[in-house]
């Protein structure tokens, strides 16, 4: 890393939608096991050491990409709008995730997790400034309102939302904003050292967390296990970003977004064939409603314009 520059290199190029979604398209694939590796993880290591060890883990790989490509630090505006990403994709979700899984499926999760796209569509919009039509937030509502029908009828008691449910709710809202942020900020950074750059903002949070959570619960698990949660930390949270981050860079946040209907039904496929779940008919239902409500929040026109991409 180039200490003595403090500016990202100036050199851009102009978003291409094809190469945004095909980018995004292999974000999602990465993201999509995400919920079934982290349900087999916690079951032997702990929540709070997968979700904070997943993050050490690709911070080391982060620290040698950045390493080994030189990369200039980023300005203390940039530094400012990582510790955005941070919260939401390298600690908040992680840990809500994790903590959810301990108690609940991951079939269950992907279906509160269908609403994602549409949480990331509404910080995109809300960053950018844009006005979409009311059909935009009447959508975005519908799939919350779907969500929460799903969760009062299936798997709580008299109706109430459980905790496990909270904190699955409390992961959509802050890797929604992550995401915004993130897929932004890789306009000027590039997908790869704007993940790589957060990761290594918040070590001073996940190594210490890291540390106690080993002493508290030595983590002992078998070779499949270790294998999850491997897959957490050089995919989940590390190489899966490149391709997403610069996907939304190139494509365009909300355009791009639109790949994510994809991911709540393939995670009900890895969660059917990887951990045995049951994925019933209402988690079908429930998931395809969503799905209809977020692609009406995606028909809107960006009127900012087409976006320009920093290769990552």
């Amino acid at each position: 890393m180039r200490d003595k520059s403090s500016v990202t290199a100036a050199s851009t190029i102009t978003a291409d939608h094809t190469v945004g979604l095909a980018l995004g398209a292999l974000g999602v694939l990465a993201f999509s096991m995400s919920l079934p590796m982290t349900r087999i993880a916690v079951q032997d290591l702990g929540p709070w050491f997968v979700a904070f060890g997943r993050a050490v883990g690709a911070a080391l790989l982060a620290w040698a990409y950045l390493r080994f490509t030189g990369a200039p630090r980023p300005t203390r505006s940039q530094w400012r709008r990582l510790s955005i990403v941070a919260l939401g994709v390298v600690v908040g979700f992680p840990l809500f995730t994790s903590l959810a899984l301990t108690t609940q499926t991951s079939a269950h999760g992907a279906v509160v997790i269908a609403v994602l796209p549409a949480m990331t569509a509404v910080f995109a919009v809300l960053r950018a400034g844009e006005r979409p039509p009311p059909l935009f937030w009447v959508a975005s509502v519908g799939g919350l309102l779907a969500v929460l029908a799903f969760l009062g009828v299936n798997g709580t008691v008299s109706g109430a939302l459980s905790l496990a449910d909270l904190y699955l709710l409390a992961a959509v809202v802050l890797c929604g904003l992550g995401y915004a942020e993130g897929g932004a900020l890789a306009r000027e950074l590039g997908g790869a050292r704007t993940i790589c750059w957060a990761l290594l903002l918040s070590l001073p949070v996940t190594l210490p967390v890291t540390a106690v959570a080993t002493a508290v619960h030595p983590p002992r698990a078998d070779a499949g296990a270790w294998a999850a949660f491997g897959y957490l930390a050089v995919v989940s949270m590390f190489l899966g970003f490149f391709a997403w981050y610069t996907g939304l860079a190139r494509g365009g946040i909300a355009r791009v977004g639109q790949i994510q209907l994809t991911q709540p039904v393939l995670t009900l496929a890895w969660s059917a064939l990887l951990l045995g779940e049951a994925v019933t008919p209402a988690s079908v239902g429930a998931a395809f409603l969503v799905l209809v409500c977020v692609l009406l929040t995606q028909r809107y026109r960006n009127s900012t314009g087409a976006p320009t991409a920093q290769e990552a």
